[in-house]
């Protein structure tokens, strides 16, 4: 992990400092809402629905078991309603059919953030300092600046990966922290960096995607994609270059970047992404990028030119942690020893061909615990849960624990002799569910529940679709499928990019929801990133689940043998699947008559 140097620390504690001041001075009157506005969210802080939300920055996803342990202390003392916004909140949630509201939670986003619900602005500064106190802070994790970068949860471990991304990505934070040019840009800005060739950051889906790459000489460099993003126009990244040299990365971004501030759109705020400037200036847009590389190269000197001092500088941060001695085994009785165990057991044979992956030293795994689980939101972690994380992650991952794209968190130190016995304690915590890339590894934003500009609930959808979906041998033989729920068309979600998306939508003032098919990602690497296809019209939270199990059955109909869902798909169109979804519609409003 990066260690903060004390530049770092003392920056981040002035920063809560100075938090403190703004909130005392708007307290009393000397700051207005409106001169306090923009002041709080440069720290992370809105108002929701009903009560104020944190988001607070995990730099790529990384995170230490003191970090962790912090955050359970929010989470239990600080995560909590003024008891008559509760109370509002809870009626007016009644009105749309109850379930019960969490409090003393955390929730782990798509871009590897951690947010809170409940939080009062009163205790806010209290809750920066004591972010600060574990070098971490809410900077830029709003407004239209450059926000958290993100990475894969596997980066530096992972068996397909050419190259580290984590030096890359600090070195990126480093540079994009209040940078002046940059704090107004036309609207938000989101980079996402891989070094693998399955996409696990999504980058295709980013206003900058970074994949590192090597040319015919071996040499590192990148892959620039611009332009992605979802919401109202879902579009993937278009490839600016196919290789650019590593160390000229943050020179080609500050072009990137200048150019769409110069003439991104500011005065409509649904055209104000760089998706829609890449998208209507096309070529131009790319030319005027390479025109301002070439100003910013032979011109200003390239100032941003990546030295291989500083990389190793950075890099030292990044070397894998000391780990437990051992007594030799080898990986042959270590791996005899697992199957042994695996056949003993069947849910942790499911659990070692679900949740463990390979890694790049032979005598480690990486380990995802699932945070998908029965009567709790996606993503969601109480108090009690984040201790857990941080415990697991002292006994057996170094101390290190990443938050993944997909909302679990995955333990990338872990010696391959102990996969039982962390299985055993992750089930005693409830983190063992063996259903990771499964229909029920579902991604969902809070949604109508806590978000103010969504237009229905995500939370009671993936509730009803997770208890139709309990039985495991089910689950494995309907294999791979990525579902993901948005509760309104700024899609944090994801649902463009699931294999089956659910968007929130408006219908007469009441909750309907549009399902799209064939999404992806990027990380499928049997296809490419692409946003899904509307079925049909919209359908009743009543309906949502039939028309998800009906398109279900219809894959299990015409599916070739060892056909994935999203193959079938591919293969054989959405019509089958919109027919049977839209027939699924007419035997619920048959039942209801």
């Amino acid at each position: 992990m990066y260690q903060y140097t004390d530049f770092d620390r003392q920056f981040v504690h002035l920063r809560a400092a100075q938090f403190r001041d703004q909130l005392e001075r708007w307290q009393t009157g000397k700051l207005s809402e409106d001169e306090f506005r923009p002041l709080r969210l440069q720290n992370g802080w809105y108002v929701q629905r009903y009560a104020p939300m944190l988001r607070v920055a995990v730099p790529y996803g990384e995170l230490s078991s003191k970090q962790l342990r912090v955050l359970a202390k929010i989470a239990r003392e600080y995560d909590e309603p003024e008891a008559e916004v509760y109370k509002n909140a809870v009626a007016t949630q009644g009105k749309l059919g109850s379930h019960k509201l969490p409090t003393h939670y955390a929730h782990f986003t798509t871009r590897q953030n951690v947010q809170y619900n409940w939080i009062p602005l009163s205790r806010s500064a209290d809750v920066m300092e004591l972010l600060a106190s574990v070098d971490m802070h809410g900077i830029q994790t709003s407004g239209n600046c450059i926000r958290n970068i993100t990475s894969d949860e596997r980066a530096g471990v992972a068996i397909d990966e050419v190259a580290d991304p984590r030096p890359y990505a600090e070195i990126m934070r480093q540079w994009s922290t209040l940078h002046p040019e940059f704090a107004f840009l036309p609207r938000k800005f989101k980079i996402a960096i891989t070094g693998a060739a399955e996409d696990r950051a999504a980058t295709g889906w980013h206003d900058v995607g970074l994949r590192l790459v090597k040319n015919d000489k071996g040499e590192i460099g990148f892959r620039v994609q611009v332009g992605g993003g979802m919401g109202r126009t879902p579009i993937v990244g278009t490839v600016l270059r196919e290789f650019l040299p590593w160390n000229q990365i943050m020179n080609y971004l500050e072009a990137v970047i200048r150019v769409y501030n110069r003439y991104g759109r500011r005065d409509n705020i649904y055209k104000a992404r760089i998706k829609i400037l890449v998208k209507a200036e096309g070529q131009v847009y790319i030319d005027d990028v390479e025109a301002e590389y070439n100003q910013i190269i032979e011109h200003d000197g390239a100032p941003h030119t990546i030295s291989q001092a500083e990389l190793d500088r950075v890099k030292a941060s990044f070397v894998p942690p000391t780990l437990a001695t051992r007594v030799f085994r080898s990986a042959e009785e270590t791996d005899a020893e697992l199957r042994a165990q695996a056949a003993d057991d069947v849910m942790f044979a499911r659990w070692l061909a679900r949740n463990v992956a390979p890694h790049k030293n032979p005598a480690l795994r990486a380990v995802t615990l699932s945070f998908k689980r029965r009567l709790q939101a996606p993503g969601d972690a109480s108090a009690d849960q984040l201790e857990a994380v941080a415990t697991l992650a002292d006994r057996f991952s170094a101390g290190e624990a990443r938050v993944t794209h997909d909302q679990n968190v995955l333990l990338p130190w872990v010696h391959a002799e102990d996969l039982h016995a962390l299985w055993l304690a992750a089930r005693e915590a409830g983190f063992a569910s063996a259903n990771v890339h499964l229909l029920t590894d579902m991604i969902a934003c809070p949604g109508g529940d806590f978000c103010a500009l969504a237009n229905a609930r995500s939370i009671p959808i993936a509730e009803a679709i997770t208890e139709r979906y309990q039985d495991l041998d089910e689950l494995d033989d309907l294999g791979e499928i990525d579902l993901h729920i948005s509760g309104c068309i700024n899609s944090c979600g994801h649902h463009h990019s699931g294999h089956i998306g659910i968007l929130g939508v408006d219908k007469d003032g009441k909750e309907w929801y549009q399902v799209t098919l064939g999404g992806s990602d990027g990380s499928d690497l049997s296809g490419p990133a692409q946003a899904g296809k509307v079925v049909g019209p919209s359908f009743s939270a009543a309906e949502v689940p039939g028309v998800i199990e009906a398109v279900l059955n219809t894959y299990r109909d015409t599916r070739e043998s060892g056909e994935s869902f999203i193959d079938a798909l591919r293969r054989l169109g959405i019509e089958p699947f919109k027919t049977a979804a839209n027939a699924a519609r007419f035997k619920v409003e048959e039942a209801a008559a």
